[in-house]
């Protein structure tokens, strides 16, 4: 099975470490797998997980980098940072036993221990273990929060969303056609916009691949959303990000979420800026771990919306651990379509 392996009852197990920063675009290079020891013992209140899905974002890049942020950057020479889906080994924590599914932050990593209150006890008879990594995960909250907090999105406005296909983008136009809006997505390459508008239901997509000139780009946004953007969700930045704003509707919100085309070191400048101001439009960056006390309310109706077949999202899956530098990079290149996970059992 794709040289998969079961580790729960070997002595060591394998994790990839932060070798080097990137500068420019990431590569394998950055990274280094190395063997660990499984622990002899826990500590009370730990618990040993066995990961069978680790989840690849965006985010991490920025996390690479040494520069100044919201978050400590990754550290040289230890586990990269990442969310992950496992069982549980081992446990000195009353409330989770050995052959529990949880979601925790264990990184690039085949095994892993953390604190069990650290780690969030899940269903995976219910939906889907590797679900918990995307739509009722991190990128699902992420969504559900910018389209109900920050765009309080209503009956129809239209609502336009960059990296439309991915893990934040797919749910976020999801979320905001159950609530009556238009939905307009941008991604790149024939087969993402017929995956965004067949599968996931968007009005329109754009196919930012296929536009020659900035002029072009923003004649085919004009053209899906015709009436002007009333809410924008941006993943990207960039000119994706410029054109959407010269479309802004008076009072429109943006949700500020990533920049993904800049984390390369090659950002672009922003010429409609000056529409900020003449549409007064309300922006507003977030980080979604800065608002944890929603977490429970979102995470409950993301998996009702799941359970009940309303909110569906694809999966781009690579297998075995020393695959997750590429996928990674790949990732930072849009070559997923939806969810990118590594599976390790």
């Amino acid at each position: 099975m794709h040289g998969l392996r079961s580790v729960s009852m070997t002595a060591q197990y394998q994790r990839i470490v932060l070798a080097s920063r990137p500068r420019g675009k990431v590569s394998s290079d950055n990274f280094r797998i190395e063997t660990v020891d499984r622990p002899v013992s826990l500590e009370p209140g730990s618990v040993l997980v066995q990961n069978h899905y680790l989840s690849l974002d965006p985010y991490m890049r920025g996390r690479m980098s040494a520069a100044k942020s919201y978050a400590q950057p990754q550290a040289l020479d230890q586990t990269m940072v990442g969310e992950t889906a496992g069982v549980v080994v081992e446990s000195r924590f009353a409330g989770l036993s050995p052959g529990d599914h949880v979601v925790g932050r264990l990184g690039w990593a085949e095994m892993g221990v953390a604190g069990g209150e650290s780690l969030r006890k899940v269903d995976a008879q219910k939906i889907p273990l590797s679900a918990y990594l995307g739509m009722v995960g991190m990128p699902g909250v992420t969504a559900w929060y910018g389209v109900n907090i920050i765009l309080n999105a209503r009956a129809g406005q239209t609502l336009v969303v960059s990296a439309a296909s991915g893990a934040v983008g797919s749910v976020v136009g999801q979320l905001a056609k159950l609530k009556g809006c238009r939905v307009v997505g941008i991604a790149g390459g024939a087969q993402k916009c017929q995956y965004v508008t067949g599968h996931l239901g968007f009005d329109a997509c754009i196919d930012y691949k296929q536009e020659f000139s900035d002029a072009e780009l923003l004649a085919s946004l004009s053209a899906a959303a015709p009436d002007g953007i009333d809410l924008l969700f941006e993943n990207v930045g960039s000119t994706i990000f410029d054109t959407s704003l010269a479309c802004l509707n008076p009072h429109a919100r943006i949700a500020l979420c990533g920049m993904v085309a800049a984390y390369g070191g090659s950002a672009a400048p922003l010429n409609n800026a000056g529409k900020l101001l003449t549409m007064r439009a309300t922006l507003q960056g977030f980080i979604i771990t800065e608002h944890m006390e929603l977490w429970p309310r979102a995470l409950d109706e993301l998996a009702g919306l799941v359970t009940d077949n309303k909110l569906r999202c694809n999966e781009t899956i690579a297998y075995g651990l020393a695959a997750a530098p590429g996928a990674f990079a790949g990732l930072l290149l849009g070559k997923n379509l939806g969810k990118q996970l590594i599976q390790l059992i």
